[in-house]
Formats: structure tokens, sequence, C-alpha cells
């Protein structure tokens, strides 16, 4: 088995085992990192991070509890799969039906949870790769990049909230509502509409505020479903 490519770090204030198992997740969630690919051994992996072995091992003990990856003794740590859970779920609910208004009622139920959980249990890490995808985000991407973006940032608030059947839930129903997240990054109306909700969301997260974190989510979800809206 190969050993993973690791970009390097790029540092901003705040732990460096965080930083670093932000930077890890990130990777994982966004694909550049997939399912079964090894890391390399750890002395490797500090000396392409430039950080300590010591913050290291805190990041990867992160990693490994939020089960993003699995770590043997004599076989390093390699990256797990978070779509298995979602593809099991799937499989027992394929008799159901899952038109796109079932998906959008389930995800108005769910998504408001997420946030305040997320609120109430989020890392530094988190927090960081937060950050950072509303940092790339904005109105003048093309309707592709900005709703990559807007479905990282959800994926990443759903790991916030620490419960692997939440971030099971979430990668299920962003497969079911891909058709309505085209429909709301079309424009550049409906792209700003999206930056504005996850930073409302986001400002809520930061406090550790949960309910304004899930009336946030609320009403982000209820202006995505307006401008989605056939006209």
């Amino acid at each position: 088995m190969s050993v993973a490519p690791i970009p390097p770090l790029r540092r901003r204030i705040g732990s460096v085992g965080a930083e670093v198992a932000a930077h890890l997740e990130r990777l994982i969630i966004d694909g550049a990192l997939r399912a079964g690919d090894r890391l390399p051994p750890e002395r490797e992996l500090a000396a392409t991070l430039q950080v300590s072995r010591s913050s290291l091992r805190e990041a990867m003990f992160e990693l490994e509890s939020k089960k993003l990856v699995d770590r043997r003794q004599g076989r390093g740590s390699t990256v797990t799969d978070p779509s298995r859970g979602a593809a099991e779920l799937h499989d027992n609910l394929a008799d159901l039906d899952t038109e796109l208004g079932y998906a959008t009622e389930l995800r108005d139920l769910v998504e408001p949870r997420i946030a305040q959980l997320a609120a109430q249990r989020a890392l530094e890490s988190n927090l960081l790769s937060l950050h950072a995808v509303l940092d790339r985000s904005d109105e003048s991407l093309s309707p592709e990049e900005s709703m990559a973006l807007d479905i990282e940032f959800h994926a990443l608030l759903a790991h916030s909230a620490q419960n692997p059947l939440l971030v099971t839930l979430c990668t299920m129903t962003t497969e079911w509502t891909r058709h309505t997240r085209v429909l709301s990054h079309r424009t550049p109306l409906g792209r700003r509409i999206s930056v504005h909700g996850h930073t409302e969301i986001l400002r809520a997260v930061d406090a550790h505020d949960g309910p304004a974190a899930a009336a946030a989510m609320e009403q982000h979800l209820r202006e995505v479903r307006e401008i989605s809206s056939p006209r």
C-alpha cells in the first residue's frame, strides 16, 4: 500500500495540534485523502508539516476519536471510510420514498440540531476548518465551486457536532438535495445568500450559542428554499 502525500500546513493562530487536526480533517472531507490511504510515518509526517511529534500525536488522537483515521500498532494510520455508514444506511432505507420533499423535510429537522450541537461541542480544530471554508467562499465563484464549498461547510459542521450518525444523515441529505443545491448556487444572489447564511451560523457556533446556531440554520434553510423555488 502506497503512502498518501500530505501537502504542507498553512500556519494560523491557535493550538498547533488543533491546526494539524483541522488540516488533515479538511483533506479527508474534501477527498484529497481517501478511504484506505495510509498516512506517512509519524517522524516523516511531523517533518512535512513542520510540527513537533507531540503536536502531531495530539492531532492524530483527535482524528482517531472522530473516527476519521484508524491507528494500528505496527501498521501506522490509515484514513477510514466516512461514507460507508451513509451507504449502509442508504441501502437499509432503499425501499423508502426519497423524493426531494422528504429529503428537504429531513434536512429541516436534522441540520438545525447539528448546528446547535456544533455550537456546544466544536473543538478548536473544527472552528479552524469552518473558518477556512468560509474564507474561500464568495459570490464571485462559479456555481460548481460555490456548491462544493457549501457541501464542505455543512459536512464540517456535522463533524463539529461530534456524532457520527449525524454525519451520516448529513451525507445522505446532501445527495438527496443535490438538485436543490444546484439551483440555489446558479446565480450570484443565491451564492451571496449561501455565504451570508453560513456566516451567521458560524458566528453563533463561535459564540457557543446553541439556540442561536439552530435559529441561524433554520433561517438559512428557509432562504435556500426560496431562492431554489421555480420561478
